[in-house]
């Protein structure tokens, strides 16, 4: 098992990183908070888990540790597999996931793409005794209250992306902002603004900008 890697950025897509070990470029599929903590030609060290199949061996990335402990503990689940694990990642952090879980919390988890209603009552009886309580809810209550006092999260996890991708701050926010409306539709509906979709609505808006 490759337990991470580290080396320099050699390339990064909206779902992958390339990170040079060795000489080799490893591709390693990311979710957008993880793209956007890494830098083109800047070290990074990324949790990994390699998932193995009949006709292909593909690599999971993670910020850290935890993250990479719950991807696999999700995938303990029937019917999650690493797409589906790695999708609940992209839109709620390891605590939220936790805390969701604890809570019987549906809606969190229906927020993610793929997962409905039977699907989300499912994953919550299964996954009750194995996520384990949320490691931070102090902290996480206080990133709820700065929310509400500053930007929205979802922009800042958007922009960073962004301009993780190559774009220019100035191109970024116009991008945050023209999808703006989309992720306040989301969040009216009671769920997450989904990071993942808004940063491909956002990299479509770009593309037909240059």
């Amino acid at each position: 098992m490759i337990a991470f890697v580290s080396g320099p950025v050699a390339a990064l897509a909206p779902a992958l990183a390339v990170i040079e070990v060795g000489g080799v470029g490893m591709a390693v599929q990311c979710t957008p908070n993880t793209i956007a903590g890494l830098r083109i030609g800047e070290t990074a060290r990324l949790a990994t888990s390699l998932v193995v199949r009949e006709d292909s061996l593909t690599l999971y990335g993670f910020a850290d540790d935890d993250e990479r402990q719950v991807f696999e503990l999700l995938q303990t689940a029937s019917g999650v597999g690493p797409r589906l694990a790695q999708a609940m990642l992209g839109v709620h952090s390891p605590d939220a996931l936790r805390l969701a879980v604890a809570s019987g919390d549906e809606k969190a988890l229906m927020a993610v793409p793929g997962i409905g209603k039977k699907g989300a009552q499912k994953l919550l009886l299964e996954l009750k005794d194995k996520l384990g309580a949320p490691l931070g809810t102090g902290a996480l209550v206080g990133a709820q209250r700065a929310a509400a006092q500053g930007p929205a999260p979802w922009t800042e996890q958007l922009s960073a992306a962004l301009v993780g991708l190559g774009y220019a701050a100035r191109e970024a926010e116009e991008a945050v902002s023209a999808v703006t409306p989309q992720a306040e539709a989301a969040l009216a509906a009671g769920g997450p603004a989904p990071v993942p979709q808004l940063l491909r609505a956002a990299l479509q808006t770009l593309n037909r900008a240059r």
